[in-house]
């Protein structure tokens, strides 16, 4: 236990630098996987075959490609047809679009379930299509679908750790680093699961929170 203290005193500003850039990612990746999403999910249940036919097709192949390889084609593929961006820009943009499509299924399956009696209702009083889904049906939906956004948030959290692939100097990188320098593999590993469990727990007991206030609803 004292070397594993020891350890911990010597490896922990350095991960603490990754942790700055695993949240980064994180946060960077979960704004672009919500904006796309929704935008995937308002085609899906627009009523316009071809925007929804386009979508179910983006979506579809989104989920078909690994989340590596996404990475991998961002990173070293895309400067080969003239579209550079830095390791951070490419892990942001390969995370986010990847999620996006699962945040799309999850905000469709929450529109959907809006009682379809409210959406005639709001058609019935000249409400527009767009004015419909602002005021009546999104407010409704969001609240169907924090509990699975919660874990997609973790899932995104822990998949961050796949930007290391591209240098991305994040957590699991940073400990993979100092576990090759020093050989310390279960002290350097060990802070890093911990480390990981730590930024996890928090989302996890905000998830439990939204889901015990769903089935209370």
């Amino acid at each position: 236990m004292e070397k594993f203290a020891r350890d911990a005193a010597e490896f922990l500003p350095i991960l603490l630098n990754g942790v700055a850039l695993t949240i980064i990612v994180t946060l960077g990746s979960l704004l672009l996987s919500t904006l796309l999403g929704l935008v995937w999910a308002m085609m899906r249940v627009s009523g316009v075959a071809a925007l929804s036919w386009l979508s179910a097709a983006l979506i579809n192949l989104i989920r078909g490609i690994p989340i590596i390889v996404l990475l991998f084609y961002l990173y070293f593929v895309m400067p080969d047809l003239g579209v550079s961006m830095t390791a951070l820009q490419a892990a942001i943009i390969g995370l986010g679009v990847a999620y996006s499509a699962y945040q799309a299924e999850n905000f469709r399956a929450g529109i959907e379930a809006i009682d379809k009696g409210q959406i005639e209702a709001a058609h019935s009083i000249g409400m527009g299509w767009w004015l419909t889904m602002r005021r009546v049906i999104l407010p409704q939906a969001v609240r169907i679908v924090l509990p699975p956004y919660g874990n997609i948030m973790i899932m995104m959290l822990k998949d961050s750790s796949q930007a290391s692939t591209i240098t991305v100097a994040e957590l699991a990188l940073q400990g993979k680093l100092i576990a090759s320098s020093t050989f310390k593999n279960t002290s350097v590993f060990t802070l890093v699961a911990l480390m990981y469990l730590t930024m996890s727990i928090p989302l996890i007991l905000l998830v439990r929170h939204f889901e015990k206030r769903a089935s209370r609803r």
